[in-house]
């Protein structure tokens, strides 16, 4: 997906969020939206938001000194969410449709984003999305393509999400690999947040090795690249991995709630949508 002009503000508010939850005082924050304001200057305007946000969030942690400003938000984060995780599960044994209700799960988790808000109600929006009709909806061929592909891709997003993530995982009968990021950047996150959401007990927990937003392959690793390029099906959470790799193509399914919009102009769906969403392929006009 393209930046749009509106990203910009987004950026600059983001920096400012990540100073504060770093504990700089003002001057620092003063000096990193000025180094910011350069960035965007500079910055190639058709990369990603997310290859954008790479360099804005580098700048904040260079500044501040704070390796990962986010890590009392992402452990208060994950413990909220596995406090939740008996009734979440209770949820899906008993849904008429466990495999439904697992991935309304996955994507109600979605609302635990630092990017767009600081702020979010985690039982009101599952039991919304519970009711909520998708705006985008491909479950059909999400079922399909579950139906035929020996093991899956899962791509995280954000640390406390990934036990909605588990619950989904859960409801698999293919074996999942989970891909986290190879180091701090927002909420995202890392293996260590993946483990202690107890992901390591559904997926074998593995990193992008990357400290990008979203999946930025070309700042990936090696290895990550080499079972991205081998995954018959890539389930990918969240607006970032949307935003990095919308055109993909078809084995990518994208499971994310509209939180701007800008991504619901592109994924064709009003802000505070729901969507379960098939890559497409950008050679072949896709996005």
């Amino acid at each position: 997906m393209k930046t749009y002009l509106d990203c910009y503000p987004c950026f600059l508010r983001q920096a400012l969020d990540a100073a504060r939850y770093s504990g700089a005082d003002d001057d620092q924050q003063r000096a990193v939206l000025l180094l910011v304001l350069d960035a965007l200057r500079s910055l190639d305007p058709a990369s990603t938001p997310p290859e954008i946000g790479d360099v804005i969030h580098g700048i904040v942690r260079r500044e501040t000194g704070a390796a990962d400003p986010y890590a009392h938000a992402k452990k208060e984060a994950t413990q909220q969410a596995v406090a939740l995780y008996p009734r979440l599960k209770a949820l899906v044994v008993e849904a008429p449709d466990p495999l439904g209700t697992a991935v309304r799960l996955a994507i109600a988790g979605n609302i635990i984003d630092l990017a767009p808000s600081s702020s979010y109600d985690l039982w009101a929006t599952v039991e919304r999305v519970l009711d909520q009709p998708f705006a985008v909806n491909d479950g059909r061929a999400f079922r399909e393509a579950l139906a035929s592909t020996d093991g899956i891709l899962y791509l995280a997003d954000n640390a406390g999400e990934t036990v909605f993530d588990r619950m989904l995982i859960e409801t698999l009968t293919q074996p999942v690999t989970y891909a986290v990021k190879g180091g701090p950047v927002l909420n995202d996150a890392t293996v260590e947040d993946a483990v202690a959401a107890g992901l390591d007990q559904a997926a074998e927990v593995v990193s992008t090795g990357s400290d990008a937003p979203g999946t930025v392959l070309r700042l990936c690793s090696a290895e990550f690249r080499r079972r991205y390029d081998e995954a018959q099906m890539i389930v990918a959470k969240g607006q970032a991995n949307y935003e990095t790799l919308s055109g993909e193509g078809e084995r990518l399914f994208f499971l994310l709630q509209t939180k701007c919009h800008v991504i619901g102009q592109d994924v064709g769906a009003p802000q505070g949508s729901i969507v379960l969403k098939q890559g497409s392929d950008s050679s072949s006009g896709g996005r």
